[in-house]
């Protein structure tokens, strides 16, 4: 049985965002020939292929996706990359995200990517929870929620499931 408790974002809603995110992200880097989507894994990588989808779609630009992984648990931990990276170096950059809740997440890989000059560096979440402790914003979003700390999103990318929830 689909869960319907708590649903702030359908199918539909999540793909219109994501449509529009792709072309707030194509305008930015209009002028690049290429781009990287760093997925943080899991739903994070699984968002960034949602948005390459559409920028396949709606432009010219050559999207590579990457995925990135930040220990949430233990963010000084390293991080690790899909990819070298000097394959990113004076390249265009959006780091993706499902939720942006405190910042720590976003932070520590943004963190990571400096460790090479990039031509541009940016970030999109789906749900911007507004709870910040780090001085991290998202670029690109879909929609900016006022929880409380005590609240959970959860987002879901698969079957009928799919969609946004609070609890």
């Amino acid at each position: 049985m689909p869960k319907t408790n708590g649903l702030i974002f359908d199918a539909t809603k999540i793909e219109h965002c994501t449509q529009r995110i792709a072309y707030q992200i194509y305008e930015a880097n209009f002028e690049q020939r290429e781009i990287y989507l760093a997925g943080i894994v899991k739903n994070g990588e699984l968002y960034a292929q949602k948005i390459k989808t559409y920028l396949e779609d709606i432009s010219s630009l050559k999207v590579h996706l990457i995925q990135l992984v930040v220990n949430k648990r233990a963010p000084l931990s390293p991080v690790e990359c899909s990819h070298q990276l000097d394959d990113l170096k004076n390249q265009s950059v959006v780091v993706v995200d499902d939720v942006l809740n405190t910042g720590s997440t976003l932070m520590y890989a943004v963190k990571y990517l400096l460790e090479v000059p990039l031509a541009q560096l940016n970030t999109a979440v789906l749900v911007n929870r507004n709870h910040k402790k780090y001085p991290v914003k998202a670029d690109f979003k879909g929609i900016s929620l006022s929880t409380n700390l005590n609240e959970h999103i959860e987002v879901v990318f698969s079957g009928n499931e799919t969609g946004v929830y609070l609890s």
